[in-house]
């Protein structure tokens, strides 16, 4: 039976905070954010210091959680912004162009095509903003099977782009 991590204590957790600290502000880059950053760490160091993994070190694991909160915080960031744009009534929007808005129903065309295990991958991916792993773990397959069925996703795309520009008619020439 494995033995269980070696407890930590308020010492070790104090002379870590201002390395934490550091940490936090070089990927914040806000103070504030900086600090809320090192206080979930510290939280979640607190509540699930146990399911460290054998003989891992604390610091190495207080930083790679600090770092996986920045990561998760920031892209439900991103996320909320996208979504937010989506809703507000921005007055200096420009109505989009013939060729935009053919561009990208073909571009919605093509997507539609695509079989539904892609279609998938490409929301998650590039949509939602979910990495690699992520994707693998919420449709339960493979990291391997993700990146292939991404690969030819997006190369069906391309070649499904690429026969619509071949297939835009010529401007005549007028004289």
């Amino acid at each position: 039976m494995p033995a269980l991590p070696a407890p930590f204590d308020d010492d070790a957790l104090r002379e870590l905070i201002p390395r934490l600290r550091r940490f936090a502000r070089s990927l914040a880059r806000e103070p504030a954010a900086a600090d809320d950053l090192v206080q979930a760490t510290l939280e979640r160091a607190l509540t699930h210091g146990h399911e460290r993994r054998d003989g891992e070190a604390l610091q190495a694991w207080l930083f790679s959680v600090l770092y996986r909160r920045f990561v998760d915080d920031y892209r439900r960031t991103a996320r909320w912004r996208r979504i937010a744009r989506l809703f507000s009534a921005d007055e200096e929007a420009q109505a989009p162009t013939p060729e935009q808005v053919f561009d990208a129903r073909t571009a919605l065309a093509g997507f539609a095509r695509l079989p539904a295990e892609q279609r998938a991958l490409l929301l998650l991916v590039s949509v939602e903003g979910l990495g690699y792993r992520e994707a693998a773990d919420v449709l339960g397959i493979p990291i391997g099977t993700v990146m292939s069925r991404l690969s030819r996703a997006r190369q069906a795309l391309r070649a499904a782009d690429d026969d619509q520009v071949a297939k835009k008619p010529a401007l005549k020439v007028l004289r």
